[in-house]
């Protein structure tokens, strides 16, 4: 089956979770010979990467697939990555442009099959997996936010993740005896039982000795990780940090583009836990090749998919696969790229994820809504 057209979106959305800040994806459609289409997104996350994405899939990219076979995933992929071979081979834009049409070739190709991504993987091994609700409380009173936190708990959530040094007046990721205080007050709020993440994220600088002494404190809270707290590339913090709390484990990878970024960081030894994002680790082939690599270690991964329903579904698919997996994360509160954009959007039950039914990604685009959230540079 040819693969006839190729249209690009470059989308602009206010993100709920994110105190309503601005955030870009970018959407390809791609249509088979026969009608068949097939999504896939990318998380460009500001507006002159996806200006910059959008320019590399319609006037570069799009090329090697169109009027291509349909079901050579793969060699597509590969043709994608020797192309960008001067201005991608560590990542970045070029990673988010592949990221995209590679995940519009597998809903396609599982259309056209009339399989899921799971399947086309070689089967799930397992079909559910325990939700983490994501957010990013903005409150100024750390009881407030442990009483937001605690409300998602109650609603069904097996874990709460907290992003430090967000937007809004939460002041999280400045202050270390305020942290840990935070740490406290929510484990109060949310019992012993529940699993609670801190992601400390880009926006907060840590050296090592304020790394250590948080991470120490926080410990007696039972994180079920901390995540992020250096600068990606930092491994030699890293071990000083797993060296000084070994009972707490240690979560990063979601700044990273590709297989070699990811083979890096697995022989590091840094690292308990695996962030992996489909929607910018090139693709879904990429983020299935890390994943059986980390497999080959005993490394868990975790499904950074904080975008759209497109990058969700694929996302799910991808961790249901995964040998050793933790949970997935979704936004606890609707917002625009979930509930406007597929007619059938993922919701936990009783705590629980399951991939969508469906052939493909398993999820149902709206087209009207593409056209409603795109944008023209």
């Amino acid at each position: 089956m040819i693969i006839k057209k190729l249209e690009v979106f470059p989308i602009e959305f206010l993100e709920a979770v994110d105190n309503f800040s601005t955030r870009y994806i970018v959407i390809v459609r791609v249509e088979a010979a026969d009608g068949t289409v097939g999504w896939g997104e990318c998380f460009t996350l500001f507006r002159e990467a996806t200006a910059a994405t959008e320019a590399l899939i319609r006037n570069g990219l799009a090329d090697l697939v169109v009027g291509k076979d349909a079901y050579d995933v793969e060699t597509h992929w590969q043709a994608m990555r020797d192309r960008v071979w001067w201005y991608g081979d560590v990542g970045g834009i070029a990673a988010f442009a592949i990221s995209a049409i590679d995940m519009a070739l597998w809903d396609l190709k599982g259309k056209l099959v009339k399989l899921n991504l799971s399947q086309m993987l070689g089967g799930a091994l397992t079909d559910r997996l325990p939700v983490c609700a994501s957010s990013h409380p903005k409150a100024s009173k750390i009881e407030d936010m442990a009483e937001e936190l605690a409300g998602h708990i109650k609603a069904g959530y097996q874990f709460v993740k907290v992003g430090f040094g967000k937007k809004g007046e939460s002041n999280l990721g400045v202050d270390p005896e305020r942290d840990i205080y935070f740490v406290k007050t929510v484990r109060a709020a949310i019992g012993p039982t529940a699993g609670f993440i801190v992601d400390v994220g880009a926006r907060c600088r840590w050296d090592i000795p304020r790394a250590v002494y948080t991470a120490q404190k926080m410990s007696e809270y039972h994180l079920t990780w901390l995540e992020d707290p250096f600068h990606p590339d930092n491994f030699n913090a890293f071990r000083h940090l797993r060296a000084a709390v070994p009972q707490m484990r240690i979560a990063l990878g979601e700044r990273f583009f590709n297989v070699y970024d990811y083979k890096r960081l697995l022989e590091a030894d840094v690292t308990d836990v695996i962030l992996i994002d489909a929607g910018r680790a090139e693709g879904v082939t990429g983020m299935w090749k890390v994943i059986q690599m980390a497999a080959r270690q005993n490394i868990a991964i975790d499904a950074h998919s904080f975008s759209s329903a497109i990058n969700t579904a694929a996302s799910i698919h991808l961790s249901l696969c995964a040998p050793f997996r933790t949970m997935f994360e979704l936004k606890p509160v609707v917002n625009a790229m979930h509930h406007e954009l597929v007619t059938n959007p993922v919701a936990h039950v009783d705590g629980w994820i399951y991939a969508p039914p469906g052939y493909g990604l398993g999820v149902e685009v709206m087209e009207d809504a593409v056209h409603k959230f795109a944008i023209k540079f």
